[in-house]
């Protein structure tokens, strides 16, 4: 027995109506979606931590998740994992006439181009002929928020909607955040002013400085793309060197017989530029 069936009948078995897991049985594709997603995440950890004995579990894990989801469908008679095998096979043949067919493409880049532009193609089938069809169409609603404005920044651009080089989008970078800056002027102005009057006004304001700090966001990883950068890689490693900084911070205000909280701003910012100058060299 391959290993693939093997684990295509153990997830059978987990999910036979008389002799499975109550567990695995009370599931649905709504409630095993955030662990399908949980486990991509760890396969990436496990690519960022170079750990090849968890990234060969992990790869496990999400195969599961595959599987779990076929073996649902299955179930309906919607389609089973020879389906899901076939279809990914026939779409990296379909995206790759230069391997599998008689096309010509020299390059990665000509490669990124041609695998766009196919894509394009089968967008356009899938909306059957329509004739406002997006090339946003079919971008994931439930990727990561900066993940998803880099995928919808690259299809804009595609059709021309982008400036000429990195400065154009810094520059929009910069008008953003003065009108950001802007707002939270006005923000801070309302609250000032405690009347009950001025409550509702200052919910809408709120909403207005959430959408602007929004654009920021949005501007930002425009930048990142004109930069080649993953907006939501290069916040992952910002976010780890925060965490490395601030225990730095917390292990010598303990050296000291301090917590954090006993602790002045002061002594928090000498330490933690302390830590950022050792880290540095």
């Amino acid at each position: 027995m391959s290993s693939i069936q093997r684990l295509l009948d153990i997830m059978a078995r987990l999910r036979d109506p008389k002799r499975g897991c109550p567990w695995d049985l009370q599931q649905s594709f709504k409630t095993i979606a955030p662990y399908t997603v949980e486990e991509a995440y760890e396969v990436a950890d496990a690519i960022d931590r170079g750990d090849l004995a968890s990234l060969r579990d992990e790869l496990g894990d999400l195969l599961f998740q595959v599987v779990f989801h076929s073996q649902m469908a299955q179930e309906q008679g919607a389609f089973n994992f020879d389906d899901v095998a076939n279809a990914i096979c026939d779409k990296m043949e379909r995206r790759h006439p230069h391997v599998f067919g008689d096309a010509s493409i020299e390059t990665a880049d000509a490669q990124t181009v041609a695998w766009e532009e196919q894509k394009r193609r089968e967008r356009a089938e899938k909306s059957g002929g329509r004739e406002h069809a997006s090339v946003l169409d079919d971008v994931p609603v439930a990727l990561p928020a900066l993940t998803r404005a880099n995928k919808l920044g690259k299809r804009a651009a595609q059709v021309g909607f982008e400036w000429s080089d990195v400065h154009g989008a810094i520059d929009k970078l910069d008008e953003e955040i003065a009108e950001f800056k802007a707002e939270v002027r006005q923000h801070v102005c309302l609250q000032a002013d405690a009347g009950d009057a001025q409550r509702a006004h200052e919910s809408r304001q709120h909403e207005r400085l959430a959408a602007e700090i929004g654009d920021v966001l949005f501007c930002v990883v425009n930048v990142c793309r004109y930069l080649k950068i993953d907006p939501e890689l290069a916040l992952k490693r910002t976010n780890a060197s925060f965490e490395r900084r601030f225990r730095y911070v917390e292990q010598g205000l303990a050296a000291r017989g301090k917590t954090p909280q006993q602790a002045t701003l002061e002594e928090m910012d000498q330490l933690w530029d302390e830590g950022k100058t050792k880290e540095r060299q």
